[in-house]
């Protein structure tokens, strides 16, 4: 592109050139009679009997030192943190396409068609807490929605992102498992607990107070810890509450009383890399009454 436009500035140039002793303007174009419609722009077209010949000699050089210094620009390496952040992203990119994408066509090939994920997984926002990273889950296996403090807010509560994507995973996609993963050091969590009933509200504060069932089990049961105790508690106590908001939604009791669904619960640690799960156990327990729960197959990976 250079090149090209070297070359019009060096056509330009000569007839610029051949006008100079001649005692009439030389019409470059026959649009150069027309009046400028870029008012406070100046023209760059000049045809007239003042210009000199070392003038155009002048003219061609800075226009060929500006056309070099352009061409020098293009090839200096782009600078700034947002740049460069890019740039790696790109990296990742391309090498997700060649190591994986590539050498997985027909799976991907497949998932384009249609997607049949066994997992509805429901985690927090946190940078932290990547799912796919942490459990490895790949392309096709996991539906994901994230939110503040991974809560699942009951049916009464209205429609809210996470129970639409709820309803698609369970109705549409007939996923068999949800998995709801609390994590250690949750700012929404200690959002939910320093809570007041006069506090001005908030985007978040009105979420996290979603989980006030939690907050209020916690102050019960773990009142003589201190606050980063009760905290840790609220984390996990959450998970479980978000558990039982999950049998508000007929459709997924249904599906889990006839064992087509089972929901449960994890909480990763990245304080020191664990990660515990269990599973909701409904047998024996009337939890429509006493809101109470018992789980099983709890494990500890670490």
């Amino acid at each position: 592109m250079v090149s090209l436009i070297r070359s019009q500035a060096r056509s330009v140039v000569s007839s610029m050139a051949a006008c100079g002793s001649s005692p009439t303007p030389c019409p470059l174009s026959r649009f150069s009679a027309l009046p400028n419609p870029f008012s406070g722009f100046p023209r760059i077209w000049v045809a007239s009997n003042q210009i000199r010949l070392d003038e155009v000699k002048d003219t061609q050089l800075g226009v060929e030192e500006e056309f070099t210094s352009f061409k020098e620009q293009q090839n200096v390496p782009k600078s700034g943190a947002g740049m460069n952040i890019f740039d790696e992203l790109k990296q990742r990119f391309l090498s997700f396409k060649k190591h994986k994408y590539l050498k997985e066509w027909e799976h991907f090939r497949t998932l384009a068609e249609a997607q049949s994920p066994k997992f509805m997984v429901i985690a927090c926002v946190d940078s932290r807490v990547c799912p796919s990273n942490i459990l490895g889950f790949q392309p096709g296996e996991a539906f994901m929605v994230r939110n503040v403090a991974n809560l699942v807010p009951p049916l009464e509560s209205g429609p809210s992102e996470t129970n639409a994507a709820l309803e698609f995973a369970v109705n549409t996609l007939e996923v068999e498992n949800i998995l709801i993963i609390g994590h250690s050091s949750c700012a929404g969590i200690q959002a939910l607990m320093n809570l007041q009933d006069d506090e001005e509200s908030s985007f978040v504060k009105s979420w996290v107070s979603k989980g006030k069932v939690a907050k209020l089990r916690t102050q019960a049961k773990a009142n003589h810890l201190n606050f980063d105790e009760q905290c840790r508690y609220c984390e996990k106590e959450s998970i479980n509450r978000s558990l039982l908001n999950l049998l508000t939604y007929p459709w997924i009791k249904d599906r889990v009383r006839k064992d087509l669904l089972f929901v449960h619960g994890g909480y990763y640690d990245f304080l020191n890399c664990t990660f515990e799960k269990w599973t909701l156990d409904l047998e024996g327990n009337n939890i429509e009454e006493k809101g109470s729960y018992s789980v099983k197959d709890h494990e500890i990976w670490c």
